[in-house]
């Protein structure tokens, strides 16, 4: 039985940075440990025992990692600010490879847009989100039907999903985190429908 430790989700788990599973246990594919969930990317001050949730956080995340390898091959998740990117790619530094496949999906980029930004060595693929799920972003992107794996459990439709997304092959235009920065729209209020 693959456990948790024994892949590169250990260290976000041994973090305290993995919550809010909807999923977080081996899938259906031998030595493959998956996580739906969200991964904290900066903890508030945390008081005596008191239990806060963290400043910024990549959520709606849809990953594996395999037992006894260093790195996440693939990895799908939602950023509330593009401008978060760069402490996504500090959390999860050492645990991603340039070969590998990361999918994040922003809310205050334009909606047209969709390019690839390199940080610490590794490419993402940056594509907007808005009133929708990474989840259904990701099922569009990689073509597959919902009734295509309507019967599977949770970590059948994940494994469907993200070894699908392991061959995917999109081209984006590549641009700097900078030039992502300086073309970010304000970040939306969850709470209001209107710009902060």
């Amino acid at each position: 039985m693959t456990t948790i430790d024994k892949t590169a989700l250990g260290r976000l788990d041994q973090e305290g940075r993995l919550f809010n599973a909807v999923l977080k246990a081996p899938t259906t594919k031998p030595g493959r440990f998956g996580f739906r969930g969200d991964i904290a990317l900066k903890f508030q001050p945390q008081i005596a025992d008191e239990k806060r949730p963290p400043d910024i956080s990549m959520e709606q995340v849809l990953t594996f990692a395999q037992e006894g390898e260093a790195t996440i091959p693939v990895l799908a998740g939602y950023l509330h600010s593009f401008a978060y990117l760069e402490t996504a790619a500090e959390v999860l530094d050492g645990l991603l490879k340039p070969s590998g496949k990361y999918f994040i999906f922003c809310n205050n980029i334009d909606l047209l847009a969709a390019y690839q930004v390199t940080l610490r060595g590794i490419p993402f693929i940056i594509l907007p989100c808005d009133e929708s799920t990474v989840w259904k972003e990701m099922m569009d992107l990689m073509g597959i039907d919902k009734n295509d794996t309507r019967k599977l459990d949770t970590a059948g439709k994940l494994d469907v999903l993200l070894d699908i997304a392991l061959r995917y092959e999109g081209r984006y235009k590549a641009i700097t985190f900078e030039e992502g920065v300086a073309g970010m729209y304000p970040v939306k209020n969850r709470n209001e429908n209107r710009p902060v």
